[in-house]
């Protein structure tokens, strides 16, 4: 990392570690009404977009540095989302609206007698944050081990990884499959004996969002400032060169690949309590494309930029949505042809440049 994106980076830390004291503070400690004061609804889309924010960190990690556009990181993203959506469906209990202490409400309008091996375990908060780190990264583990050794790239790659996610996709609409089909999972009472509804566990699961946001930041700018780093960039750059050189490539990628799911998976598990719910439609192959639009728009191969990317364009898409929200896709689609042609190396390729002209000048030389 240049010194521009590295002070960027170290800048991007300050401000969420900042808004994960400064948010709860204005939501909790702030009278209605107040100037300052922040509503839960805001809360839950700021915390919402970080979410985004941690899934392009992830999708930069193996894009930016490794040159794997990965077009089916929203699945990873999705099954943890599933796995955090079990076990809050787990904790309803008798709450339920057949009030059956086992079974979901949706099992048992199905008609399912018992409950499925996929489901065990899941009544454990443990457990679920297990399935959230294990699911993702052993797809990833598998899908990886197979592609990179069959040494599939660029495009042909980038296709599998979206059959991947459609794949999934089609899969979990089916009511048999045991997810709860086209409506998923939803109507969620509480998380750690907390009710999500209560403005506290709202900023509580903001603050903690926000500091995972850095953790993403801080492992994946560890990782790509280390010597595997450097063999991960050289992959990057010189693929068959590395492979000349008596590396394996294969194994470089894998393990970028795994960690990324991993990062993707957390994302999706914050995500759903914020939201209330989790459905197939976040295995849409539209969503991974357009989270590879938010890292485009930041900056390949920044971190920072990704995470930047991430939040602006949700925030663009909230307010366009809103509205004009027929001309929504056109906007989405203006901005990243824009990028791309006046900005191919995103925002903050495009400060890091322009810091780099300002230094000679700042120190005289």
């Amino acid at each position: 990392m240049n010194n521009a994106l590295d002070r960027a980076g170290w800048i991007f830390v300050a401000i969420m570690a900042l808004a994960a004291v400064l948010v709860p503070v204005a939501a909790l400690g702030t009278p209605e009404g107040a100037l300052v004061h922040m509503p839960s609804y805001l809360v839950q889309l700021l915390g919402k977009y970080l979410c985004y924010a941690i899934l392009a960190i992830a999708l930069d990690l193996v894009w930016g540095y490794c040159g794997i556009l990965s077009l089916g990181h929203g699945a990873f993203f999705a099954l943890g989302g599933y796995a955090m959506g079990m076990y809050l469906m787990r904790q309803i209990g008798a709450r339920g609206v057949y009030a059956n202490p086992l079974l979901p409400d949706f099992m048992v309008f199905l008609n399912w007698k018992a409950l499925p091996i996929a489901w065990w375990g899941f009544n454990s908060f443990a457990y679920a944050m297990l399935m959230v780190v294990l699911v993702p990264g052993l797809l990833a583990l598998g899908f990886g081990w197979f592609a990179f050794r069959s040494r599939v790239t660029g495009v042909y790659l980038s296709i599998i990884t979206q059959a991947m996610t459609f794949a999934l996709f089609k899969e979990f609409f089916r009511n048999d499959f045991g997810f709860g089909g086209n409506n998923g999972l939803t109507d969620f009472k509480d998380i750690l004996g907390f009710p999500l509804q209560s403005d506290a566990v709202k900023a509580g699961l903001f603050c903690v969002t926000a500091l995972f946001v850095n953790l993403s930041y801080l492992v994946s700018r560890a990782i790509v400032r280390s010597k595997y780093g450097k063999a991960l960039i050289a992959t990057r750059d010189a693929e068959s060169r590395m492979r000349f050189l008596g590396y394996r490539v294969e194994n470089i990628k894998l393990f970028a690949f795994v960690v990324s799911a991993v990062m993707a998976g957390v994302g999706g598990a914050l995500y759903v309590p914020q939201v209330g719910i989790i459905n197939p439609s976040e295995f849409a192959p539209g969503n991974s494309i357009e989270a590879a639009i938010w890292v485009a728009v930041g900056g390949r191969g920044t971190l920072v930029g990704a995470a930047i990317g991430a939040i602006a364009v949700n925030f663009g898409k909230t307010y366009f949505t809103g509205a004009l929200p027929e001309y929504w896709l056109f906007a989405l689609g203006a901005l990243f042809v824009g990028v791309t042609l006046f900005f191919p190396a995103g925002l903050m390729g495009a400060l890091s440049w322009r810091w780099k002209q300002r230094a000679p000048k700042e120190t005289g030389t």
